[in-house]
């Protein structure tokens, strides 16, 4: 597991039936393309890189994004989702060293 990563996600407490809402996540993650070379010994840094994003609502797949090297350091998503009903919104984001690393947030539909 990396050192310091850090999931964040920013998504509304309430929400009417039907809602749109908008959701922010944010992971601080230290990225390694696997092209830069360590300064005292030449060598490549190995690559290591978040490579799987997902977000699941009660269960049901909302967003599943596949992620490359061109992707930055501490990669940042928005998106939209609509809100049929109270529950939970799951996020997944997965480590090329296998580290997964998870969260959730609760939304209240009234």
């Amino acid at each position: 597991m990396a050192k310091g990563v850090k999931p964040r996600v920013k998504v509304p407490k309430k929400a009417a039936a039907g809602d749109v809402v908008t959701i922010k996540t944010l992971i601080s993650h230290k990225m390694e393309s696997g092209r830069r070379k360590d300064k005292k010994t030449g060598e490549l840094i190995p690559r290591n890189i978040i490579n799987r994003f997902t977000c699941d609502f009660n269960g049901q797949n909302v967003i599943d994004v596949d992620l490359g090297t061109a992707i930055s350091t501490n990669p940042y998503f928005e998106f939209e989702a609509k809100v049929p009903e109270t529950g939970e919104f799951k996020f997944t984001w997965y480590d090329d060293d296998g580290s997964v690393y998870e969260t959730s947030k609760k939304i209240t539909v009234s």
